[in-house]
């Protein structure tokens, strides 16, 4: 059935219009099929959401697999050379589909896209490639699309309007339990590490009516999850504790979660809204990616490990099960192993339940990737490895306290590690695993907790 929505952006509706036609004359009958695959955080899976929807609208399918596709987009990262170096070895490997399949067309967009250094890179090493758009192009797509499709060029687009934020671009949502909405883009923040100001620009805040009106859409579509989206949430312009107080007067049954949230505007305000909600999960995700305070004016993250102290424990003495996850940067240039160990013993002293941690990755355009690094790729890797095994330690005292608990438990599927149990989270974002029918998936259920590992919960169903 054809779509009849319409889009009041009338330049968006015409060029629409026009690629449908375009497509038409192309492929006639057959339907056109795109692959797309995200990579890196929840922002780029939204982007990637909002890409597949606006070519839903368009006419195309979707696969599974680059092979079968007449399109394939990658929706890159730029936050660590690990995920650009996994992005250039996948657009390495299309090379031989663009010989087996000259009129497939192949397009790059995303946080990398948006480097003019890396749109050079593939202009000139990676001659499969038909498509390099921006984090600011989006809504350029169908008239890009339709180029590629009537003319012979390679098209590489980084423009638009820096500023504006299209509220008609939705997301195609596959997942019906769990969803994302992010409320804002860009960060302000430039700290010394960190690409995002450079690929996502300045701080743009949707209007609060928009995202509350999107989380009661999809409250009343029976969504159990949502999670608000931001590369800084509480600096979100219109104050962000009260837009989750709004959010939470509205009825239904359903957690929200957000991240990530910046230790410097983390406020006492935000915590006692957490504190005192229905819906939203007493779970922070806090990263304070270092343990010395010399390291972290020196990553500009403008906070101390006093000042971070202070809101562990403010929320802590509100609600004693108050769960904290973190991000953490290991071998930051000039950092000592001194300096390294006061990181580890940050992490034993809060108590968090789980950390994201990863070796300093330099990225041209920072600060960062100027200042001397003098400490060796091993010694970097041998302390990241000192510090993960500390934390499993960690991790498995934090879990220990819930056994004996009765905990209600979000089913989202069944285990990676035992398909014939359930998989599913806790308020605080605990894994707990146990056994039951799969017709639970996307319910709430009572689980007493019975087991406790470093990574995980097992449970049984109570009641």
């Amino acid at each position: 059935m054809e779509d009849t929505k319409v889009y009041k952006d009338r330049r968006l509706e015409l060029s629409l219009e026009k690629l449908r036609d375009t497509i038409s004359r192309r492929y006639g009958d057959k339907q056109p099929l795109c692959y797309l695959h995200s990579y890196g955080c929840q922002q780029n899976v939204s982007d990637g959401e909002k890409i597949m929807e606006m070519l839903r609208r368009a006419g195309y399918g979707f696969t599974d697999s680059a092979e079968n596709a007449d399109l394939v987009i990658l929706n890159t990262c730029a936050v660590r050379e690990n995920a650009e170096d996994r992005v250039f070895g996948a657009v390495g490997s299309l090379k031989k589909l663009k010989e087996r399949r000259p009129d497939t067309i192949i397009g790059i967009c995303g946080c990398m896209a948006q480097q003019e250094t890396v749109c050079q890179k593939i202009k000139e090493s990676y001659k499969q490639v038909d498509l390099v758009f921006g984090t600011y192009a989006y809504g350029d797509l169908f008239e890009l699309l339709d180029r590629l499709l009537t003319e012979k060029v390679r098209l590489f687009h980084l423009g638009g309007d820096t500023d504006a934020i299209n509220e008609e671009l939705v997301q195609l949502r596959n997942n019906k339990i769990k969803a994302t909405v992010p409320i804002m883009y860009g960060c302000n923040n430039f700290c010394t590490y960190c690409i995002v100001p450079y690929v996502r620009g300045r701080e743009r805040s949707r209007k609060p009516e928009a995202v509350i009106g999107e989380v009661r859409g999809l409250v009343e579509q029976g969504c159990r999850e949502i999670t608000l989206l931001g590369q800084n949430v509480n600096s979100y312009a219109y104050g962000f504790a009260d837009l989750l107080k709004e959010i939470d007067r509205i009825g239904g049954h359903f957690r929200v979660r957000f991240m990530s949230s910046h230790p410097k505007d983390a406020s006492r305000e935000l915590i006692d809204t957490i504190v005192q909600s229905r819906h939203i999960c007493k779970q922070l995700h806090l990263p304070v990616q270092c343990g010395s305070n010399r390291i972290l004016k020196l990553m500009n993250r403008k906070y101390t490990v006093e000042d971070y102290l202070k809101i562990i424990d403010y929320a802590r003495e509100k609600s004693p099960d108050f769960c904290f996850s973190t991000d953490i940067i290991v071998g930051f240039p000039g950092e000592t192993y001194e300096e390294f160990r006061q990181t580890a013993d940050l992490l034993a002293k809060v108590g968090f339940y789980n950390v994201f941690s990863f070796v300093f990755s330099k990225r041209t355009g920072t600060k960062a990737a100027e200042m001397k690094d003098d400490i060796s790729d091993k010694e970097k890797g041998l302390w990241l490895r000192e510090l993960l095994l500390e934390q499993r330690e960690t991790s498995q005292k934090i879990n220990d306290r819930f056994v004996g608990k009765i905990k209600e438990v979000l089913v989202d599927g069944v285990s990676s590690s035992d398909k014939q149990l359930l998989s599913g989270r806790t308020d605080e974002g605990l894994i707990v695993e146990f056994a039951g029918d799969t017709s639970l998936i996307g319910e709430f259920v009572d689980v007493r907790i019975t087991k406790a590992m470093n990574w995980a919960l097992a449970g049984e169903i109570f009641g």
